[in-house]
Formats: structure tokens, C-alpha cells, sequence
């Protein structure tokens, strides 16, 4: 750090940068994010350096400040075009699409990640086509297909395990985890997570050991151990703290909220909710923000509160059209239905549900069938009346 502190105060751009690239290659991957971005900041001050606006990039989008570190990979990604190099830009392609998904803006994250694959592809770069299809499968995870995941999935497991990517092996095992957690399979999960947690902690990636720990906590949950969720979330809240997560941070206290709001102290998952809620609005995170308004709703809607559900829900929908978030989008929709047909306004609660099913239709979610029995049976209610 002395060598690189040196070279700044003394304008050696070349010795900076060489050596602000190897020290942050240390580092990333060990979660000091914060000292990333200071370093490349200082060597930044030099004049303008692709894998120095690519490092802080990577940094500002762990720490949950997509509107930054977006401008960080634009910058890396021109750099990088014009010398040529053509594994460098599939990189920051990834990872530009990698900042997309994180946001909500699924459709762009696809669009990325497709620009990224033949690149890596061709220059045989394994470790980033492995890294690339993860995301891919993360991305239909996300969208309730968790087949077609489990599709991409399995190969980045083989070609990461190939390839000895310790780090990346964890990650899809963890991504596989919870795709058995998401189809009702937690001891499953758990299996995958427990293969998962060592080797992140082999290797010291200590925010992807906060989102297993975070991960094994819902897992815990399903299998109605709420104590032991909580202790798993809280070694994951502190983790995320250390590493300076602020979207991590407001992640598990979403899910410490809904852990509560099982165990039926809602108050108390209230109070979760609401420090979460101001954590992803400081950092930008818009998709986070609308998951956090409709789990206050919900909150609320539990507790009695109609209204005070309905404004909570009808301030997540917006956003989860910005975001382009239709799995999103049918949720809260969905609470927006039952709050009308709780009201006993049968007419908005059909609009709603018509949209969910439209919106389930698109996606191929697995709630399909059963949210048009709902809108069937309204439907059938309203005719028959009073």
C-alpha cells in the first residue's frame, strides 16, 4: 500500500494502477469493498483507467450503490472497447448485468449477460462463461421458472468445479439452494447451503457467507424453527455490517421482519421493516424498496390496517413496473385484490386479479392456476350478489 500511496503522490500513473489492480484482486473477493473503493479512487486521480473504474465499480455495487457504480462500468466498458480487450468488456458486461439484476431490471441484467457469453466463449475464458450462466439461471430463478435455472445452473457447478473455482462453486451451490428452498424442499436446501458455507469461508468471501447464513435462516423458517432462522440471520446481519453491505444489511432485516411476522409479533416485524426501508432508499435500490413496501403492507393488512396496507401496496406497484418486475408486480397486485374484496369492492378486486393472471400468464408462474380459481370464484360471487 505504501508503493501505491507513493505512486499517487508522486504521478506515476502505470506504477498505481499495476499495483492498485493486483492489491484489489486480493481484496474483492474478501469483501473489503470500502478499501477497493478508496484505492481506485486515489489511483483514478491520475487520469482515467478501465480496471480502476471497474474495481470501483464492482465495489459501489456490493455496498449497494447502483447509480455509481453503473457509471463506473460505462466508463470501464468504453475504456476496454477501444484497446481491443475483448475478455475485459465481457467481464464488465457481466458484471453491468450483474448491478441490473440486483436493481429489478431483470430484462436488461438477460441482455447483458447474452452479450457477455459468446465473448467469454471465444477468448475461453471458462471461469466468466461458469459465472455468466449462474447469473442467467439466477435471473430465471427470480422470474419463478426454476427449472429452466436449474438448467443453467448445473453446468456453471461443472465448469466451476472444472475449473477448481472454489469461490464460484459456493455460489451455485448456494444459488441451487435455493431454488429446493423456493420448490418447498428446505432439507434439500440446507444440504446445499452446508456444502456452500466452507468453502466461502475457505476462501474468506465473507458477504457471500452472510447471504448463505441469511439463506439457511429461510431455510430454518420453512422448517418452522423460527430461533434458529433468527440466530442465522443475526450471525448474517453482523457480517453484512462488517463488510460495509448496506443492501445487505436491509435484506436480512427484511427477512428477520418476516421471521417475525410468523411467529406473530408483528409490531416488532414492523419495526424491522421500516430500518430496512430506510437503508434501500439511502442506497437506490428500488426493486428492494418496493419488496419492503409490500411486506409492510402485508404487515399491516394482518394487523387490520386496510388502509394503511393499501397506500403501502399502491406505493410498491409503481416501482415494480419501473423496475420491469412482474413476478413482483403480481404479488402486490395480489395484495391489492384482497384488500378490495376484504373492503367488499368485488369490482377492483377482479381488475387486480385479471392483471395477476395476465402477469402470471407472461412468466409461466406457478401461481397461475391457482389465482384464476380465485378470479373464477370473485367472478362467480359478484354474479350471484348480495
Amino acid at each position: 500500500m505504501e508503493v501505491h500511496r507513493l505512486a499517487v503522490a508522486g504521478r506515476q500513473p502505470q506504477i498505481a494502477r499495476d499495483v492498485g489492480d493486483r492489491v484489489s484482486r486480493v481484496w474483492l473477493p474478501t469483501s473489503r469493498f470500502t478499501d477497493v473503493e478508496a484505492l481506485a479512487t486515489a489511483t483514478l486521480t491520475l487520469g482515467p483507467d478501465a480496471g480502476s473504474f471497474y474495481d470501483r465499480g464492482w465495489a459501489r455495487s456490493a455496498t449497494g450503490r447502483p447509480g455509481p457504480a453503473l457509471e463506473d462500468y460505462r466508463q470501464a466498458l468504453n475504456l476496454y472497447r477501444q484497446a481491443g480487450h475483448r475478455g475485459n468488456e465481457a467481464a464488465t458486461l457481466g458484471k453491468t448485468g450483474h448491478l441490473y439484476f440486483d436493481v429489478g431490471d431483470r430484462q436488461r441484467a438477460i441482455d447483458y449477460y447474452h452479450q457477455a457469453l459468446p465473448l467469454q466463449r471465444e477468448v475461453g475464458d471458462r471461469a466468466g462463461e461458469a459465472t455468466t450462466l449462474n447469473s442467467i439461471g439466477a435471473v430465471y430463478s427470480s422470474l419463478g421458472d426454476p427449472h429452466r435455472a436449474l438448467s443453467y445452473y448445473r453446468p456453471a457447478l461443472t465448469i466451476r468445479r472444472e475449473v477448481g473455482d472454489r469461490a464460484g462453486e459456493a455460489t451455485t451451490l448456494t444459488d441451487i439452494g435455493s431454488i429446493y428452498n423456493n420448490l418447498g424442499d428446505p432439507h434439500r436446501a440446507i444440504e446445499h447451503y452446508r456444502q456452500a458455507l466452507p468453502l466461502q469461508r475457505e476462501v474468506g468471501d465473507r458477504a457471500s457467507e452472510a447471504t448463505t447464513l441469511n439463506n439457511l435462516g429461510t431455510a430454518y423458517e420453512r422448517l418452522g424453527d423460527r430461533q434458529r432462522a433468527i440466530d442465522h440471520y443475526h450471525q448474517a446481519l453482523t457480517i453484512q455490517r462488517d463488510v460495509g453491505s448496506r443492501a445487505g444489511e436491509a435484506a436480512v432485516l427484511n427477512n428477520i421482519g418476516d421471521a417475525y411476522v410468523r411467529s406473530g409479533d408483528l409490531q416488532r416485524a414492523l419495526d424491522q421493516f421500516h430500518r430496512a426501508l430506510r437503508i434501500i432508499r439511502e442506497v437506490g435500490n428500488r426493486a428492494g424498496e418496493a419488496a419492503i413496501l409490500n411486506n409492510i403492507g402485508a404487515a399491516y393488512h394482518t394487523l387490520g390496517d386496510r388502509q394503511r396496507a393499501l397506500d403501502h401496496h399502491r406505493q410498491a406497484l409503481p416501482i415494480r413496473r419501473e423496475v420491469g418486475d412482474r413476478v413482483g408486480e403480481a404479488t402486490t397486485r395480489y395484495h391489492i385484490a384482497r384488500l378490495h374484496r376484504a373492503d367488499g369492492d368485488l369490482d377492483q378486486a377482479i381488475r387486480e386479479l385479471e392483471r395477476v393472471v395476465d402477469l402470471d400468464r407472461q412468466i409461466g408462474h406457478s401461481n397461475l392456476e391457482a389465482d384464476s380459481a380465485l378470479l373464477r370464484q370473485l367472478r362467480q360471487q359478484r354474479a350471484e350478489g348480495p
